[in-house]
């Protein structure tokens, strides 16, 4: 029996690397080829990736029209392998701006779309779960209050728990770190984790450059850089004062996160890492003026971080648009880490953002429902031994 062809697809790192365990996770279960977008974690799970996502990696209303021409090409090269290869299943992970749009060609073509991470349509412009409820036979969520929201407009879903509990370990405690990177352990240390798209990087590290000087000229803090993969460590490194002591990670983001007195994060998957990690946070987000005035009417939250989201309330600073400055930035850090009444609240509503992100296997449980669906649909699945399951 031939393998069966899957297609697997992520549009940014985070997915990336979600999309990779998963890829793992079925191929030890079943004889599958992966093929779809991804970047480096899922062509080192052994996914054949047909684009990259660093022609699609963008955010904002504004930034996408100038990336059209890159979108397009990559959809219609997703579509034109998937005619071709005919794949039992699309697995599409979050990033809803690309991959709705790819679920209605899909289904076009009669094949069907699983959806592998929810796009967080309970946050903003809720009303397109109806498409959703349109365009997948199946959805897996990752946090429980999801469940009913997706389940209440009549759409397939499964809760799996969050796929990073479990998974987020430092391999060096703070003392080993700071040898390995050349850091006193006596000294405040500050990550930053500044985001992973290029447009990011261009809004947040020009305030996080300055605001860390104000940091530094008042508590003699140390800081940790954690680049994301494949980033262009050379433009992370341009324009930080000689005289600031930043060093920049690759690979050592979990470890770096652990070792801090506070940290720095961009809005996203950093902050959940940072949350599993026990880290006291600063939330940080901006992007242009016109793409926040756009989007503004379209938020239906009244946090914009996912770990205030998932809290129910302020569990730590989010400096969002034009809150994001150096002063308050440097403002908030500082009082982190010169109150330690203030880092032991954090670490209490941490604690249950924790407890909210359910217990460790989502991506096993993920690989189980979706070997689930391929049995009701195409019978028996192969196991990569040849054995029928």
């Amino acid at each position: 029996m031939p393998a069966i062809s899957l297609l697997l697809s992520a549009g940014e790192a985070s997915g990336d690397m979600y999309a990779a365990r998963l890829a793992t996770a079925l191929k030890q279960r079943a004889d599958v080829k992966i093929f779809g977008m991804g970047g480096p974690r899922m062509r080192a799970a052994g996914v054949e990736i047909v684009t990259d996502y660093s022609e699609v990696s963008v955010v904002g209303i504004t930034e996408i029209l100038s990336h059209l021409p890159s979108l397009i090409r990559a959809m219609r090269r997703l579509v034109h392998e998937a005619e071709h290869r005919k794949p039992a299943f699309a697995i599409l992970t979050d990033f809803p701006g690309f991959h709705l749009r790819l679920a209605r060609k899909l289904k076009r073509r009669d094949i069907k779309n699983i959806y592998y991470i929810c796009p967080q349509f309970w946050a903003w412009r809720p009303w397109r779960v109806r498409i959703v409820r349109r365009r997948f036979a199946q959805t897996l969520c990752i946090f429980p209050f999801e469940e009913k929201f997706y389940g209440d407009a009549g759409v397939p879903v499964k809760f799996i728990g969050h796929p990073l509990v479990g998974a987020v370990h430092a391999s060096l405690d703070r003392v080993a770190f700071c040898r390995e990177q050349n850091l006193d352990p006596q000294k405040p240390i500050v990550t930053i984790l500044p985001g992973s798209r290029a447009a990011e990087l261009r809004q947040h590290l020009p305030v996080i450059r300055e605001a860390c000087v104000r940091i530094h000229r008042e508590s003699q803090a140390q800081f940790v850089l954690a680049a994301a993969p494949g980033a262009d460590l050379a433009s992370l490194r341009e324009g930080w004062p000689a005289e600031l002591p930043v060093k920049i990670v690759v690979g050592q983001t979990y470890s770096a996160l652990a070792s801090a007195d506070a940290a720095i994060v961009s809005s996203g998957t950093a902050t959940i890492e940072a949350a599993i990690l026990d880290v006291p946070m600063v939330v940080i987000y901006r992007v242009t003026p016109l793409t926040a005035a756009l989007a503004k009417p379209l938020v239906r939250t009244p946090f914009f971080s996912m770990v205030n989201l998932i809290a129910g309330k302020r569990a730590v600073p989010e400096l969002i648009q034009n809150k994001f400055t150096p002063e308050g930035t440097s403002a908030e850090v500082l009082r982190l880490l010169n109150d330690q009444s203030a880092r032991e609240a954090i670490r209490r509503d941490l604690a249950e953002v924790r407890h909210r992100l359910g217990p460790p296997g989502a991506v096993d449980r993920a690989a189980d429902a979706i070997l689930q669906l391929l049995g009701a649909e195409h019978g028996k699945v192969t196991t990569p031994h040849g054995n029928a399951k």
